[in-house]
């Protein structure tokens, strides 16, 4: 009976170790990955998104060698993570309850083949992280940044319009974006002066948002359009193939994965669109570090 129970807490390790492998290196490359240093890229990958991966892992392999040291720290984490770091219900069963739940199967538990059990604990979510890793690294390693961060001219898809310059037309870091809701980017871009980086004291209307479907229609992979098309009925954007994060109109370090668009569900929701051609509803209040702007022009 001992054995079994060990074998539920090795299973239940696993699982959750495998998730968040999972989980971690799909967001690392979807949000992260954007410093120019590859050490910074690594340390947010390992301290960001796959920090509760390793900490399964690491502490499974604890309770593998000393299971009751092991099934302390399952269960202290399992106590001190919904107090000291995130405090909320979905918390207490995504982090809390496997954590110590673990920790008791563990105590309770008693591991014959150790050798075994170190093999399937580390073995499994590796697999998973290097299953997971191979498509977004291959598409991230390959994006096209041609570093020109000026106001550029993109046409295609039946689309034709001058996107703004880096600086106040274009926001490209969390700081930009602190405190500015959809609200404060409709104003900001109003008072656009031709240039696409200096203010106006008076709104002059030269520069305005995309509508989504100018957005989605001017989204591109390995410099070519991905011929995106919005469809309001479905509520969904379909391409010929997925977009990325990529120059002319992303810029590939920066922290900005979404941009706000002009087209609006109501009057308290706008649409945004993601740079591999996801379309989301966002209440228009929110303001996050990820989530920024980029202003348009009419090319006459």
């Amino acid at each position: 009976m001992k054995n079994i129970l060990n074998w539920f807490a090795i299973a239940l390790t696993c699982i959750f170790s495998c998730f968040w492998a999972f989980w971690g290196i799909i967001e690392n490359f979807h949000e992260g990955w954007y410093y120019k240093s590859t050490l910074m890229n690594i340390g947010m990958m390992l301290f960001q998104y796959l920090i509760f991966s390793l900490m399964f892992l690491i502490v499974g392999v604890v309770a593998i060698k000393w299971k009751k040291i092991g099934a302390v720290m399952f269960i202290l984490s399992g106590i001190l993570i919904p107090i000291l770091e995130i405090r909320s219900n979905a918390a207490i069963f995504v982090f809390s309850f496997p954590l110590i739940i673990t920790g008791i199967l563990f105590w309770f538990g008693e591991q014959k083949n150790k050798k075994l059990a170190y093999t399937i604990i580390i073995a499994l979510p590796l697999m998973t992280l290097i299953i997971s890793g191979i498509e977004p690294v291959v598409r991230v390693s390959q994006r096209i940044d041609d570093k020109n961060y000026e106001e550029r001219l993109v046409k295609g898809n039946g689309v034709q319009l001058i996107w703004a310059p880096e600086g106040n037309g274009w926001a490209t870091s969390s700081e930009q974006m602190k405190g500015k809701s959809w609200y404060d980017i409709v104003d900001l871009v109003a008072h656009l002066n031709k240039d696409g980086k200096t203010l106006s004291d008076t709104i002059v209307n030269i520069w305005r948002l995309p509508t989504l479907q100018e957005a989605v229609a001017s989204l591109t992979r390995n410099g070519i359009n991905c011929r995106g098309k919005w469809d309001e009925q479905t509520g969904n954007a379909f391409y010929n193939i997925m977009p990325d994060k990529e120059s002319p109109l992303w810029k590939i370090h920066s922290p900005i994965v979404y941009w706000w668009t002009s087209t609006e569900v109501n009057d308290s929701i706008a649409y945004r669109v993601v740079y591999n051609g996801g379309v989301q509803k966002q209440k228009k209040q929110i303001k996050m570090g990820s989530l920024g702007y980029r202003a348009v022009k009419e090319t006459k």
